[in-house]
């Protein structure tokens, strides 16, 4: 199955419904509950890690350069700041910015991907949804990701983050990894070679192929991205082989 050619409508309606889904785990859960997956933070710090994040990239998509900016603050929570009405005005605003820009204005990002804005399109919608997964799970209980919108985040891990060389997992393995998407129909081919990883074009491949894979993971494209996150162990999906290589595709 090809990869679906996939637009900015696309990433901004993923946006706003993760960002209501987002707000309404800050309405509903208590903001000093614990996030499980973002060990050391309460609800308060997720809400304002995101708003940092909504804010740098409202300085940098509208600029029209690709230059590097300045570094993304990473600061905690300042005293007497609302990190509910905070992360509102972000979100708000960032939403009004993705809509307003063209896609294909010149934008820094840090991936080998081309420096348009609508790199920020798709990572803002990835974000958002894993982040409002963690939130939810502040509460408990956390929906899955949209199967489509959770396709397109496995393939921005294995083409954007581990390219870029933001591995969590480790980096001295090598072997042919297939990810099967069982609600997509979508096959990811992977292959590590120490500190590289090249993901392969299965358009190019055809089904009498012989992909030599020496590791398989089956499931929901959900719960497969937020496996290469880190939110949920590899063992949740269908596992055969090596399963160690598995952990080599970390980013999370």
């Amino acid at each position: 199955m090809s990869k679906p050619q996939l637009t900015k409508e696309f990433w901004l309606t993923a946006l706003r419904t993760e960002g209501d889904a987002f707000r309404a785990a800050l309405g509903t859960i208590p903001l000093d509950a614990p996030v499980p997956t973002c060990p050391g933070w309460q609800l308060r710090d997720l809400a304002w890690h995101l708003t940092q994040i909504y804010v740098w990239v409202n300085g940098v998509v509208p600029r029209g350069v690709t230059d590097r900016p300045d570094p993304r603050p990473d600061e905690p929570l300042p005293t007497g700041v609302d990190p509910v009405v905070a992360w509102t005005d972000a979100f708000t605003e960032l939403v009004a910015t993705l809509d307003a820009v063209d896609p294909d204005l010149p934008a820094f990002n840090w991936a080998p991907q081309a420096k348009k804005a609508s790199f920020w399109h798709r990572r803002m919608a990835h974000e958002t949804a894993v982040h409002r997964w963690d939130a939810q799970m502040a509460g408990g209980l956390s929906e899955p990701i949209e199967p489509k919108l959770a396709s397109d985040g496995v393939t921005e891990v294995l083409d954007s983050w581990l390219p870029a060389g933001r591995r969590s997992g480790p980096t001295n393995r090598a072997g042919m990894i297939a990810l099967h998407g069982t609600d997509v129909d979508h096959v990811w081919y992977v292959r590590l070679r120490g500190a590289g990883v090249a993901l392969l074009d299965t358009d190019t491949l055809l089904d009498t192929d012989d992909h030599h894979e020496r590791a398989t993971a089956s499931g929901p494209a959900s719960d497969l991205v937020l496996a290469l996150y880190g939110r949920v162990a590899f063992d949740t999906l269908l596992v055969s082989g090596d399963t160690s290589l598995l952990e080599g595709l970390r980013t999370g």
